[in-house]
């Protein structure tokens, strides 16, 4: 079974709350339009309801709750929340309740309010302006030391990960993490891939290096990392630094790393930075046909998504249902 048929069964199971802020973009529409449908999710979409229904136009929206955060029966219960969470930074009620018409923030705070289960936005949206209220309002998971992001990509045809299924990390929010930051990114991710897809997580912690076939402070990084990383989590296979060739390819690995239990086998690939990990994820998206599903956001207290501003409606569906397979664990 494919991935994405996988998420979305789980999803089914157990029926979660998510909500779509972005409910003016009709790639949205037609992604609540399909979830709803496929039974995914309850849908709750943030806007004007008439103008959305204007957008949509004939697409189906029966089922979907659509909240105007403009006029939202709770506007003031959220309003006051909020002014509550950031008035030690200087927040006001009056901008609080200014800000409160945000459907992001609106949101986030629905979701801090335990109104809903998970939320997905930037499909117009910026990492940052999704992130943001992210933190500020829901914040960091009470075990979580950082705050990071993942893709699945689900390659076709593919011989290597479990059946082209792969995890890269981190491609979208961690600019260039050190060792320490590094070897929480890898503990992470690992997790994911092990609550997602219920399999082993195989963890290679990816250089230009392969144990010590260069040195430079690049390298020196990752084997840090990876040492960090194994003394932390003790229960999870992890190994590096080494390249990317080694951590996928029999032929390779034999050669350069022949006594390690991850090279040859990885399904966690881990980045040393965001240029590295961005660079390669869209590179596999685009020359491998690969589906690529997220920014999946680990260590929030909440299942919080983002989505690159060039995603179709199909991927959208794709993380509604993964975010509902997150808010049931």
């Amino acid at each position: 079974m494919k991935f994405i048929e996988q998420m979305k069964k789980k999803a089914r199971a157990d029926k979660k709350r998510i909500i779509l802020p972005e409910a003016l973009d009709l790639r949205v529409i037609q992604a609540a339009s399909t979830a709803l449908q496929e039974g995914l999710s309850d849908i709750i979409l943030i806007g004007n309801k008439a103008e959305i229904l204007r957008i949509a136009g004939d697409i189906d929206l029966t089922g979907a709750i659509i909240i105007d955060s403009e006029t939202a029966e709770k506007r003031t219960e959220y309003s006051t929340a909020f002014y509550e969470l950031r008035k030690a930074k200087g927040m006001t009620l009056e901008k609080a309740t200014e800000m409160m018409k945000d459907p992001v923030y609106f949101g986030m705070m629905m979701l801090k309010q335990g109104d809903a289960d998970g939320l997905i936005s930037g499909a117009v949206h910026s990492t940052a302006d999704t992130l943001r209220p992210a933190l500020q309002i829901v914040k960091a998971a009470r075990d979580a030391k950082l705050v990071s992001s993942c893709f699945i990509m689900d390659v076709p045809n593919c011989e290597y990960g479990q059946d082209g299924v792969l995890l890269f990390s981190d491609c979208a929010l961690n600019e260039d993490p050190n060792a320490e930051q590094l070897s929480e990114i890898a503990i992470a991710s690992a997790r994911t891939m092990q609550s997602l897809l219920g399999i082993k997580p195989i963890v290679a912690m990816l250089s230009y290096s392969t144990f010590g076939s260069a040195k430079s402070v690049l390298t020196e990084k990752v084997v840090e990392a990876a040492k960090l990383a194994k003394q932390k989590a003790p229960d999870l296979l992890i190994d590096g630094e080494m390249q990317v060739d080694a951590a996928l390819v029999k032929r390779v690995a034999d050669l350069k790393a022949p006594n390690s239990l991850v090279a040859a086998h990885a399904n966690v690939l881990i980045f040393p930075d965001i240029n590295a990990g961005n660079i390669g994820y869209k590179l596999t998206e685009r020359l491998a046909k690969a589906t690529a599903y997220g920014p999946i956001t680990q260590g929030l207290a909440k299942p919080i998504n983002d989505l690159s501003r060039g995603c179709k409606a199909e991927d959208i569906v794709g993380v509604i249902a993964i975010t509902a397979v997150q808010a049931q664990g």
